[in-house]
């Protein structure tokens, strides 16, 4: 937990959960954000900082062609290995936490009172539990979960139940929220006044 008056919300929620979305919706309310996902794609794009430590641990095949991380080569080996999948997480997590870091004391120095952290794997990380002040929670069905991603990438639901499988249940997710947000209809509107009531008592 937060030992200052500077406050961490952590966001999360399963894939196709519209997790994104409301964090949007939270950034357009003047609310300031920090996306795990972001710095990890910054970290693995062509001349991230990571680059040339997952080419010398996993090889040239999983280098694309302009200098990037091959994420579908990589997304398969690390479902299919969960050592593999621990030795690209132990290249970037101490990165992303670093990057993390430095915008939280920059919002510091600027004596804004809180961020919102959207953290994909919250629930599964004892280290993103212990750093943030209360979890929110977007949640849904499974079957939402399916349909959205398949709607969105053409994946076929197999494929999404395989990556739902790497994360933390549902339940999982539930027991560990301070916050709520039910996000089974595709109402937009209705996600809007959830940003609204959140950013009033957050």
């Amino acid at each position: 937990m937060s030992h200052t008056a500077f406050r961490r919300i952590g966001l999360t929620g399963g894939i196709g959960s519209g997790k994104s979305t409301l964090a949007q919706l939270l950034v357009a309310r003047g609310v300031d954000l920090i996306d795990a996902d972001a710095l990890s794609r910054q970290l693995t794009a062509a001349h991230g900082a990571a680059m040339p430590d997952i080419e010398k641990t996993f090889g040239p095949a999983f280098i694309a062609a302009d200098g990037s991380l091959a994420r579908e080569r990589m997304r398969a080996l690390v479902f299919s290995q969960p050592e593999a999948r621990m030795r690209l997480q132990a290249l970037l997590h101490p990165r992303i936490l670093s990057a993390v870091s430095e915008q939280e004391t920059q919002l510091i120095n600027q004596g804004k009172p809180l961020v919102v952290l959207d953290i994909p794997l919250l629930v599964e990380s004892a280290h993103w539990r212990q750093k943030v002040d209360r979890v929110l929670v977007v949640d849904c069905s499974q079957d939402t979960q399916i349909r959205r991603v398949m709607q969105r990438s053409g994946m076929a639901a197999e494929a999404v139940q395989a990556i739902m499988a790497t994360q933390a249940s549902r339940e999982k997710r539930l027991a560990a929220a301070d916050w709520v947000v039910a996000n089974d209809v595709d109402d937009i509107g209705q996600l809007e006044r959830e940003a609204q009531a959140i950013v009033l008592h957050i």
